[in-house]
């Protein structure tokens, strides 16, 4: 098996998250917790809350999905701009956690009640990077086969539904703003993906 910067992410991840498992009160130090960063000046949350999960189904399904799509999006940043691409790549899943983040750290920065954790905004970014690259590859969602642009539109209404309704736990607005940041970062670097993607449909609908 290749070593992969995808590969090392997910290794480092899944072992931080096991020993978290084991030792709540670190745990709570890692935690992306506004107030604390607001109030005791404590940056570090902004990325470690991005390497700890809340249980190992939350992991795992964080994990696969890396995985399968950053090992993708990877190999495509390679093959554009060669060995920097896999410090573009880097970049990229590590900026995407806090960024994914701001706009529930304005919205919470003096809430002592809210924390989040988990790698969902920077997993997120990577999935909708490879759906601009390959908007229609097969995503199975729930075992059932999709072309990846149509899981796109669905994932961005649902998550910017719930965000609003607010009944849950999950960090919705972080897959929203994950999601839109993957498709920013991705255009930044790339711009010739636009009409790459708009020639994808068109070929697509002819």
């Amino acid at each position: 098996m290749t070593i992969t910067i995808t590969l090392i992410l997910v290794a480092i991840t899944s072992i931080i998250s096991f020993i978290v498992f084991q030792n709540q009160e670190l745990g709570k130090k890692l935690l992306f917790y506004p107030i604390a960063i607001n109030e005791q000046n404590q940056f570090y949350r902004w990325i470690t809350s991005g390497f700890i999960h809340a249980d190992s189904t939350h992991l795992i399904f964080n994990m696969i999905a890396l995985y399968s799509f950053g090992t993708h999006v990877e190999s495509l940043f390679v093959e554009l701009f060669g060995i920097t691409g896999k410090l573009y790549y880097l970049l990229f899943y590590i900026s995407a956690i806090p960024i994914a983040s701001l706009f529930d750290y304005f919205k919470n920065k003096e809430n002592g009640r809210y924390a989040a954790l988990g790698a969902s905004g920077g997993v997120a970014a990577i999935i909708f990077s490879a759906i601009l690259f390959n908007p229609f590859g097969t995503i199975y969602l729930y075992f059932l086969p999709i072309p990846s642009i149509l899981f796109g539109v669905l994932y961005l209404a649902y998550t910017f539904y719930m965000s609003k309704k607010g009944t849950d736990n999950v960090g919705h607005n972080a897959h929203l703003f994950g999601s839109i940041y993957g498709i920013i970062f991705t255009i930044a670097i790339y711009p010739k993906i636009i009409p790459h993607f708009i020639n994808s449909i068109t070929n697509f609908l002819h």
